[in-house]
């Protein structure tokens, strides 16, 4: 068995969530977070048979193994477990080859390294003589070396042997290149902090096929302790599922700890390393991918020598064939705690993403977090006592953090409050879609701790405060304007200016509006400004669906044999669907366009994945069973992908369907099934399904986001058995909400008797 190194693929979401806090105030998992990948290029890859972030081009004659242009996994041998990468080439006069390794940037986090020198272990089934390694570039792009437009730069390229030497057969090596002192071959200077790329590339044409298995790259420091004792993890539990085994422990947090190593027994005999775990985050997900296994596992704790503990007593767990009710409380119980494990230290408030920027919290995820909370109260999956407290934090939280006219910013940071302007510098100040996310969980919150104690009428009163502080009619800029606006900042007031038009996730912003007790809006503004008919309305709609169906809000049209009510287009990305409808119930609203938004977000879903099915663009791995297009952070960045050509681009987001259980049970289970028994290897983690997956880009998300974890758990509770909608709907405004959008719709109806595309 090789010898143990420094990463492991299982916890990429994970694994990086460790180490003591800091002065930004942020949670241990946070620091740990920003910490681990301020060094780490590649640890292990989470893809089975090729890594996505890496690169592999070859030009005749010469070669180089790989497959869509990206490097192969190598998963026998491997210096951390469960894999490596492999590099293997042939070259000859006149080709040329160029594999390239890249960091894993995660959304909302600059990539900046910390370090003075370059690490990496090298591996040869066949000893490779100096002469015959090939030449390292390092570039501080990832365009390998056409990077003047970046603008970026590129080493000067030297010789592997000049760092490594002879590469013996079947001996790990570790490779060491200093950063201080690199030339750059561009016209910019080159940044080692901000590496994206380690280049191998053809040196000498010997003819002869060579392999290298590469492991653990790394900036760091050259060790200066020594070695520490470590105490052994502790408590040590398991607990087996349909098709994977959850591992829990405890650990000393020492100082020198590094990471944890988790051995797996198939046989109780012979233990293997399968993985690792950072400090912080002592809970790990091995997905076995059978039924009927029964498997031990210990765990060590490892300092950043590659010194070890003694291995904590053995746990034992059986996977076990779960039925679909079983299964859905798995999924809700794993996907839950994204919230639970991995939200800030003071706050209690979601990060937008994990891994992301550990001082970052989200509102929207955050609210959305709060109905994820309620169904775990209610499934035990935490106590009472525990979900209280976790609330009673984020209202300290949400009311010490800027207000502005009782909005809260999209972001904040979770040590002091403060907004971060995220999207530029026009982002400084309240967010009043974002709040509505948060209001529509407070409100729900409000009425699920309703019980005759001090403490839950505390909470009552703390919410209810919140809420009517809300100045939504603020938000309209002036007394006569038809739309309410997304942002206002005391610095540029409405600058951003975007009024909210429907058919979309805003749609809670009215309702809210319209609802609230102290500062409403018209029920007017349901018709002038969300549901519009003004030009202004039917240019925006056309313009951000490119298609005229829908842009008098009203669709009407039928699609693969559906009829969409309302909707843009073919009814748009799914997230339309479930962030309004988490709390609100569909089936109580309607309006002059619908008779139920029940079936009309059912509708939309059936279209999505009846397009998914005929999959007119011909992308991989679409079908009956794999289908949901909607907003996620993807191979191309943050991006909204719906049912139709120009917004299609192979992403699939696993909440798409997980979270359209109430509209498409069938068919969302059967999703569900094969995203965790089919691709679970990939696809499952500690925090449930993974975001997303391309399998025309070879591409699988590492990270989870706040705004996709929360819909999966509060949707499958409605499906299952109402609690968030009843809940929500049992505040005192809603009846009178009702009311209004009723007489406004009256109204309306006398002002637009048709209102045809």
């Amino acid at each position: 068995m090789p010898s143990l190194g420094n990463r492991n693929r299982s916890g990429r979401i994970a694994r990086c969530l460790a180490l003591a806090a800091a002065s930004l105030g942020v949670s241990a998992n946070g620091v740990a977070q920003s910490d681990y990948y301020r060094h780490v290029i590649f640890d292990n890859s989470q893809q089975l048979e090729l890594d996505w972030h890496t690169s592999a081009i070859a030009t005749a004659p010469s070669t180089l193994a790989g497959k869509g242009n990206r490097l192969p996994v190598e998963s026998k041998i491997f210096r951390s477990p469960p894999n490596a990468l492999r590099i293997e080439w042939q070259s000859l006069p006149n080709g040329g080859w160029d594999a390239e390794i890249h960091p894993v940037n995660f959304p909302n986090r600059y990539p900046e390294l910390a370090g003075h020198v370059l690490f990496f272990w090298l591996f040869a089934p066949n000893a490779v003589a100096a002469e015959d390694l090939p030449q390292v570039v390092l570039s501080d792009a990832k365009l390998g070396l056409q990077v003047a437009t970046t603008p970026g730069s590129f080493t000067v390229a030297q010789p592997l042997a000049k760092f490594s030497g002879d590469i013996p057969a079947r001996r790990w090596v570790q490779v060491r290149i200093p950063l201080e002192g690199l030339q750059s071959a561009s016209v910019y200077e080159f940044h080692p902090e901000r590496l994206q790329s380690l280049v191998f590339h053809q040196g000498r044409a010997d003819g002869v096929k060579h392999v290298l298995i590469i492991d653990d790259v790394r900036v760091d420091d050259d060790p200066t302790e020594s070695p520490a004792s470590l105490e052994a993890p502790d408590h040590i539990e398991a607990k087996g599922y349909d098709r994977h085994v959850v591992v829990r422990w405890r650990a000393h947090e020492d100082p020198a700890l590094d990471h944890f190593v988790i051995y797996r027994s198939l046989d109780r005999k012979h233990f293997e390393p399968i993985g690792i775990q950072t400090p912080g985050t002592h809970l790990y997900s091995d997905f076995i991918g059978a039924s009927k296994v029964t498997a031990q596992y210990q765990v060590a704790a490892v300092d950043r020598q590659d010194h070890s503990s003694a291995r904590s007593s053995p746990a034992e767990a059986s996977t076990r064939d779960l039925n679909d009710d079983e299964l859905l409380t798995m999924l809700q119980e794993a996907a839950f705690q994204y919230y639970w494990e991995a939200s800030g230290e003071r706050s209690g408030m979601a990060h937008e993403n994990v891994p992301g920027d550990a001082r970052i919290v989200a509102t929207g995820a955050s609210g959305f977090g709060i109905s994820a909370l309620i169904v775990a109260v209610d499934r035990h999956f935490i106590s009472r006592d525990q979900g209280l407290g976790r609330l009673e934090k984020i209202l300290t939280f949400l009311e010490q953090a800027p207000r502005y006219h009782g909005a809260w910013s999209h972001y904040m940071n979770d040590a002091t409050g403060q907004t971060l302007s995220l999207f530029g510098m026009y982002d400084n100040g309240g967010d009043i879609v974002e709040t509505s996310f948060m209001i529509q969980g407070l409100l729900t919150a409000r009425q699920y701790f309703h019980a005759k104690t001090s403490r839950e009428q505390a909470i009552e009163r703390r919410i209810t405060k919140l809420w009517e502080a809300v100045e939504w009619d603020w938000y309209k800029q002036t007394e006569q304007s038809p739309f309410i606006y997304w942002h206002w900042s005391p610095q540029w007031s409405y600058e951003i200016h975007h009024p909210l038009i429907g058919f979309n996730e805003s749609l809670v912003t009215y309702l809210l509006a319209i609802a609230s007790p102290t500062h409403p809006v018209s029920a007017d503004m349901y018709y002038s400004g969300w549901a519009s008919q003004n030009p202004r309305a039917l240019s925006y709609r056309e313009g951000w669906s490119g298609s005229p169906d829908g842009r008098r809000f009203g669709n009407g049209k039928t699609y693969y044999g559906i009829k969409l009510d309302v909707g843009v287009g073919t009814g748009g990305p799914l997230f339309f669907t479930h962030y309004v409808f988490m709390g609100f119930d569909p089936r109580q609203l309607h309006d002059r366009f619908t008779g139920s938004y029940f079936d009309n977000s059912r509708n939309i879903a059936l279209i999505n994945r009846a397009w998914c099915i005929d999959n007119p663009v011909h992308f991989e791995g679409y079908g009956p069973d794999a289908w949901g297009l909607t907003a996620s952070f993807g191979f191309n960045g943050y991006t909204t992908p719906a049912p139709d050509t120009p917004h299609d681009e192979g992403t699939i987001t696993l909440t798409g369907a997980l979270s359209s259980f109430p509209y498409t049970p069938e068919a969302s289970m059967a999703a569900f099934k094969h995203y965790y028994r089919d691709l679970g290897a990939e696809l499952w983690d500690i925090y449930g399904p993974r975001d997303n997956y391309n399998p025309s880009q070879h591409w699988v998300s590492a990270h989870a986001m706040g705004l996709n974890q929360a819909p999966i758990v509060a949707m499958i509770e409605n499906y299952r058995t109402g609690l968030l909608w009843k809940i929500f709907m049992s505040n005192t405004e809603i009846p009178g909400l009702l009311a209004k959008l009723e007489a406004a719709g009256r109204k309306f109806e006398l002002d637009y008797p048709s209102t045809p595309n």
